[in-house]
């Protein structure tokens, strides 16, 4: 714990995919399609997911490498397992990227509660989804602050925190931020659980002003842990 507090300082003031037969019950889009989709320019990269109607990766799957905005477009109702083979993703609770977040990292989600954790909403829809293009484990940065617009005692973290509190943050809330590099997910209570808010340095210029920006989903400056999202 000593180490982790010399860390905190403390102030004032796609390619393409190739098409398969029905029969083999295994869809793909083009990321040429997706791209379409894509609320924000985004460089091609290392990106794929793959999405299924069913848990436990049953039913129909669907490739992806870039944005997509709402999955009904694609034939699903709904997103009930996922597996992320490269790359960070966002995926939302409502079409158009609205609604809860769930960060969504190298992995399998067999179910919904495998990427909305501990989140006690049990929130079981997943619509949208995007990669995290600034996601770097290695080099991440963010400058929290006591009030919005930058106001107040300030702290710059580069590791995960479980709890804010337990390493000297003074209470429950964070006014406002700035990502300087690298994409961070931001929790409502400590332990990582509650509402999850992604916040990403290629995002509003990397400044988050107020929890207004944090996502349509939020409701309160109240954030108690953070972490760095693995690329």
């Amino acid at each position: 714990m000593q180490t982790r507090l010399k860390k905190a300082k403390f102030f004032r003031n796609p390619s393409l995919n190739t098409e398969k037969s029905e029969s083999e019950g295994l869809s793909y889009i083009t990321s040429e399609k997706m791209a379409q989709t894509n609320p924000l320019p985004v460089p091609l990269g290392p990106w794929k997911i793959t999405v299924y109607d069913q848990e436990n990766f049953q039913g129909k799957r669907m490739e992806f490498a870039a944005s997509c905005a709402n999955i009904m477009e694609c034939g699903f109702d709904n997103i009930r397992s996922i597996k992320v083979e490269c790359g960070a993703w966002i995926g939302y609770e409502h079409t158009s990227f609205c609604g809860q977040q769930f960060v969504l990292e190298r992995g399998e989600y067999p179910r919904w509660d495998a990427w909305s954790g501990s989140n006690a909403y049990h929130i079981e829809r997943l619509m949208s989804f995007r990669p995290i293009c600034s996601a770097n484990h290695k080099e991440s940065k963010l400058v929290i602050f006591e009030k919005e617009n930058f106001i107040g005692r300030q702290w710059e973290i580069c590791d995960d925190y479980p709890s804010l509190q337990a390493m000297g943050w003074s209470n429950n809330e964070v006014g406002s931020m700035k990502i300087q590099c690298g994409s961070w997910v931001c929790y409502q209570y400590p332990g990582y659980r509650g509402y999850q808010y992604i916040m990403e340095s290629d995002h509003h210029g990397g400044e988050y002003k107020h929890w207004r920006e944090w996502g349509s989903h939020a409701q309160t400056f109240q954030i108690q842990s953070i972490r760095r999202i693995q690329q």
